[in-house]
């Protein structure tokens, strides 16, 4: 408390020290504003914002910004505007109390080093290290003090703030809030980590900062959040400079013309950071949420509902295909306790005249296996490694062309995931047991029949290891062993991915292959599926079958009018192997629907149109050897989860 006491002090000692009157730094920073999806690692950046600050300060406390660089860029169509803090960096540690978004985010959490804070906080003397911060030789010793308030029920602030042992400064805070702080009720959370570095030997000043704010649909659980993600550099100090009092007049922050900002020479392009970071969490920000859970454990740290409808995709509440007729369905998401969410949906299928249930349990912990129970009965899935398109372009090609691109059965049974903190960013292990049954034909004119299964109970073991390829590339290898009836059975399956943009955004290049493998005894359903759109079009769809397969893709997309129109060029070329086993029973010649190899290789080719932000697609593609004429409607592939 002595040290609490002394950082308190520390904090209002630059507001008498006639040694420090002024300084004057730059800043720059990118703001992220994505959309992600809950349970996964899929992050789809929808805008980029780049800007330069000029950031004044003079005693005892005026403090001034003003943006004189500022330029973005929309990957996908959004019209977000953000409140002015979120485009600007924290001169004063926040001051005596936290305010964010003009109080729309958080109105009035008390600092910790403020009066009053040991009246609202407790403190934990946790650590003691030694840290060098903004490019300085000289090492600093501190200590990090864990907080929390005495009432989590109440608004407060939750992380650890490091303080200079020396002089008792505050040299680093990285923290979140209680529910209670937030004022927005769709806010899921807001994450701070705020970094100074050492000038004058004396005055610890801004140095890094890093923001990241969490919203979902209040009333629904749509598997789906939006994040606006901020970072922020500060330097080129100069201290003690004199700065004219018209400066610090209006509002705490001002703006040069719009013809200047956007003419600013930034140092760095607009998605360089992007390019090395990437999207995925910032790590000293995850530390805040690991740390945040430990701090109030037993406690809920969302400002979420505890009770929400659930919808995990547009198709789960409302889909056709030729094995269900028209579909509609719906869920809860209940938390019955902080790290346990249940999930529970179902839906009736009109035209099969039957009910789909499931229930999903998903255990978090920021240090320990997280398990994820899933339990469900006559869930529809589809097959083939490879998914033709989104479920709801499915749903339209039913409605409209008589053309259902699913190949639907239907499994009862439970699966159990074991997985890490972070979902899909490190090895997942899944046992599953399951009773699958082939789809009979609902009503509807549709052009292709329904492909059989093997029907029977099967158990499996499935682990899932994810690792990164040169040149920001990232892959996966997923391998099964499993039982059906008297065979055992295994497969392999390894799948890479690139992606490239140039600068500017004019070209944007993707490149993805995959190759698997699996046993003779393999049933029908856990074989390899290629044709038509989304492996190689210009072919039936899904026409080829194997227990071997490989496929190597490449997209080129040149923008021509930003956003809206683009022209694309694709290649694709692949192989199925059905091996000396041959096709299993439900597929053997003879059969309705008797499978083939690709009798070796076959490639596809097309031209289309990239409209709205890449949001659309139109292609014209072409089967190479024994193919047709194939038009393909699609949208981007990294909107098919919610789909």
């Amino acid at each position: 408390m002595e040290l609490v006491r002394r950082a308190r002090l520390e904090r209002r000692s630059t507001l008498v020290d006639t040694a420090f009157q002024s300084y004057q730094s730059q800043a720059r920073g990118f703001v992220y504003f994505f959309i992600d999806r809950p349970g996964s690692d899929e992050r789809t950046l929808v805008k980029t914002d780049q800007i330069a600050l000029e950031v004044f300060w003079r005693a005892p406390d005026r403090i001034q910004q003003r943006i004189v660089g500022l330029r973005d860029q929309k990957v996908l169509p959004t019209n977000i505007s953000y409140h002015l803090d979120h485009l600007t960096v924290v001169q004063d540690d926040f001051g005596d109390r936290i305010r964010l978004g003009d109080g729309d985010e958080v109105e009035s959490v008390l600092h910790p080093m403020a009066p009053g804070g040991p009246d609202v906080y407790d403190y934990l003397l946790a650590d003691s290290l030694t840290l060098r911060y903004g490019g300085q030789d000289e090492e600093v010793r501190v200590y990090e003090l864990r907080v929390r308030p005495k009432n989590p029920d109440e608004p407060g602030f939750v992380g650890s703030v490091f303080v200079d042992r020396a002089a008792a400064a505050i040299v680093r805070m990285s923290f979140t809030f209680t529910p209670a702080s937030y004022v927005d009720p769709y806010l899921d959370y807001i994450r701070i980590s705020l970094d100074n570095a050492l000038w004058m030997g004396r005055y610890w000043l801004p140095y890094r900062q890093e923001a990241e704010l969490r919203r979902e649909l209040p009333q629904l659980d749509f598997l789906a959040g939006s994040i606006i993600r901020g970072r922020f550099e500060v330097g080129g100090y100069d201290f003690n400079v004199p700065i004219p009092p018209a400066t610090f007049v209006g509002t705490g922050v001002t703006a040069v013309p719009r013809e200047q900002r956007e003419a600013f020479p930034f140092e760095r392009g607009l998605f360089d950071d992007l390019e090395e970071r990437g999207l995925a969490p910032a790590p000293s920000l995850e530390e805040v949420r690991a740390q945040a859970q430990q701090l109030l454990a037993g406690r809920a740290l969302s400002g979420l509902s505890s009770r929400r409808l659930h919808i995990r995709s547009f198709s789960d509440a409302l889909r056709v295909t030729r094995a269900e007729g028209l579909f509609l369905g719906g869920g809860v998401n209940v938390r019955p306790d902080p790290e346990a969410v249940v999930r529970l949906s179902g839906g009736y299928a009109f035209a099969r005249e039957a009910a789909t249930l499931a229930a999903g349990v998903t255990v978090a912990h920021p240090e320990r296996v997280v398990p994820v129970l899933h339990l469900f009965w006559d869930e529809p899935r589809d097959m083939g490694t490879v998914p033709g398109t989104a479920p709801a372009i499915s749903t339209l090609g039913a409605l409209l062309v008589g053309e259902d691109w699913l190949d639907t059965y239907f499994t009862r049974g439970v699966r159990l995931t074991l997985r890490g903190p972070l979902p899909h960013a490190g090895p997942e292990l899944t046992m599953r047991w399951e009773r699958h049954a082939s789809a009979d034909r609902a009503d509807g004119d549709f052009d292709r029949p329904l492909l059989p299964v093997q029907e029977g109970v099967l158990g499996a073991v499935e682990g899932r290891l994810p690792f990164a390829l040169p040149a920001a590339g990232t892959a996966s290898l997923t391998a099964t062993f499993g039982r059906m009836g008297d065979h055992a059975f295994g497969s392999a399956v390894l799948a890479g991915a690139w992606r490239r943009d140039t600068p500017g955004r004019v070209w944007r290049l993707t490149a993805d292959g995959a190759l698997g493998l699996a046993t003779g005894d393999a049933p029908a359903q856990e074989l390899f599926l290629l044709g038509g759109r989304g492996t190689l079009p210009g072919y039936d769809f899904r026409t080829f079958a194997g227990h071997r397969f490989w496929m190597a893709r490449l997209e080129a997309t040149r923008t021509i009018v930003s956003p809206w129109l683009g022209i694309r060029g694709f290649a694709a070329v692949g192989a199925t192997d059905l091996a000396d086993s041959g096709a299993p029973a439900p597929w053997a010649p003879g059969s309705p629907w008797a499978a083939a190899d690709s009798d070796g290789l076959r490639a596809s080719v097309g031209l289309g149109l990239s409209l709205g932000w890449d949001v659309l697609r139109l292609d014209v593609a072409r089967g190479v050897r024994d193919g047709r004429w194939e038009i393909i409607f699609g949208v981007d592939p990294r909107l098919h989860p919610w789909l």
